[in-house]
């Protein structure tokens, strides 16, 4: 057996044509519908880009006990698993995240591993002249623009050195995926995952890409603010051009993947696996980006779509709850390996089937942000009620033997406050360090608490009051707190009842 993973970074749901979108042309993916089970209720669990990576290789949520960080010593990692049983693991990625402090363990989990560069801010090249060139940012909040100054110079350095190779990062993410492919498609137990940072924001795209899908050459933003909408319509839609430009240029890459799987005749023996770490607001809700605001389904409800050549159920629908945190334990279980019990995620082989329920809820979110639970009907958004505990004590704090940001170590002063604290059920006996939260996140940020019926609702527009379901989410969530081992102070913040 063989498996595949084809992973983009910000992928959109309900931009593709598999979820009702036809603005984009996607050829690629209308063929994936024909070819692989299509996933209506997946979602994300931890947020954003590396929490949601830790899901993929540990089958569980990380949200509630630290932020953005690397693989943990104690942490079941899937393709590590997969390479000690003799199972060969291949990364080939452009995410330049995964070379940063905070996710410098996960792809050395892997046997082997190729990255591409100059994707968005990865420090690539070094150039001294100076880049006045602000095409890639344009903004009507001032704070905004200034936040991005800081980010402005090393991106445009990386556009230039990408026109001068006249290749862009994802084109040869996808060369060296098929390069592998190629040269090991006669042998077996192998898995690989190809994974590119696109259609992540600056959307960036081929020329060509842009005029197929018809962008104004004139308009020079493809790097939409993360924040409150405050543009106008024009801008609001020449960006969400620039975005559609890019997936053309993601299907390009998904049509190669296909192709060589024909080539191969594939199909019969390896799994594959389309997915995406979360969503975005692209102005929806009057919000861009997927960090600092509510988690609506536009970032929250992901696509998902996979092929299990041992069942060989494709071109249907799966109506069943499903998370980013099963896709460990499918592929454990594809490649006959044993499920670690801290894994908290399912085996899809189920639903994929015969659309079989492995779970009533799901739970995501950002590590101190609001904390979301959904079932499949309902979601409810649940903001944090208080930033103390009744000590006056801070109750959002992080737990790691890692302890790294997203691009640098912890702060000096973080560190001097740290304590020891007793192992998690999760952390294999091992006590971890208790670091005090490095940026506060509360209501006002979040958004007040709201609950949506997206039976009736699907856009999550109009809030609904209803203190049955409410109630039964609560529960719910605190069921799922005690499940994962979460903190004591993050039952204090939500406000929920502690387990006894």
């Amino acid at each position: 057996m063989r498996a595949i993973m084809v992973m983009y970074d910000t992928l959109c749901r309900r931009t593709l044509p598999n979820y009702g979108d036809t603005q984009a042309i996607m050829p690629a993916f209308e063929r994936l519908a024909e070819l692989a089970v299509t996933f209506d209720n997946c979602y994300v669990g931890s947020l954003p880009c590396m929490p949601a990576r830790r899901e993929i290789h540990t089958g569980r949520l990380n949200f509630l006990h630290r932020g953005w960080g690397p693989i943990e010593p104690f942490d079941d990692s899937m393709p590590e698993i997969l390479k000690r049983a003799g199972i060969y693991t291949h990364l080939v990625s452009d995410h330049d995240h995964y070379w940063e402090d905070g996710g410098a363990t996960y792809h050395t989990r892997y046997n082997t591993w190729e990255n591409e560069r100059g994707q968005e801010i990865d420090t690539w090249k070094g150039d001294l002249h100076e880049y006045l060139d602000t095409h890639s940012f344009g903004s009507a909040n001032p704070e905004i623009a200034k936040f991005l100054q800081a980010f402005r110079r090393q991106n445009t350095i990386n556009r230039v050195y990408i026109e001068k190779q006249g290749r862009f990062p994802q084109e040869n993410v996808f060369d060296k995926g098929l390069e592998f492919i190629e040269t090991n498609h006669e042998f077996d137990n192998w898995f690989l995952q190809i994974e590119t940072f696109d259609p992540h924001e600056p959307f960036t795209a081929p020329v060509e890409d842009q005029n197929l899908n018809g962008t104004d050459e004139s308009f020079p933003y493809d790097w939409p603010p993360a924040g409150k909408v405050r543009e106008d319509d024009v801008f609001i839609g020449e960006v969400k051009k620039k975005y559609y430009s890019l997936l053309t240029t993601c299907d390009r890459s998904l049509g190669r993947v296909l192709d060589m799987m024909d080539k191969y005749d594939m199909w019969k023996d390896t799994m594959l696996i389309v997915n995406t770490d979360h969503g975005f607001l692209l102005s929806e809700h009057d919000w861009w980006g997927k960090n600092v605001m509510p988690m609506y389904n536009e970032i929250s409800n992901i696509p998902l779509f996979i092929w299990d050549p041992r069942s060989g159920v494709k071109g249907e629908r799966r109506a069943s709850l499903v998370q980013t945190i099963d896709l460990a334990p499918t592929l454990l279980s594809f490649f006959g390996q044993e499920i670690p019990k801290d894994m908290r995620g399912h085996d899809l082989k189920p639903v994929i089937e015969k659309d079989e329920k492995v779970r009533d809820y799901a739970l995501f979110g950002i590590f101190g942000g609001q904390t979301d639970i959904t079932d499949g009907r309902y979601v409810y958004m649940r903001s944090p009620v208080t930033d103390k505990d009744e000590n006056g004590d801070p109750v959002c704090y992080e737990y790691t033997l890692m302890p790294t940001d997203m691009m640098n170590r912890k702060p000096l002063a973080q560190m001097q406050a740290a304590t020891l604290a007793e192992p998690f059920s999760f952390t294999k006996g091992m006590p971890v360090l208790k670091l005090p939260a490095g940026r506060g996140h509360g209501p006002a940020q979040y958004g007040e608490d709201a609950l949506y019926d997206l039976s009736s609702d699907p856009g999550q527009r109009r809030p609904i009051e209803d203190e049955k379901v409410k109630t039964r989410m609560l529960k719910a969530m605190a069921e799922v707190f005690a499940e994962n081992d979460a903190p004591q102070e993050q039952y204090i913040r939500l406000g929920l009842k502690i387990p006894e």
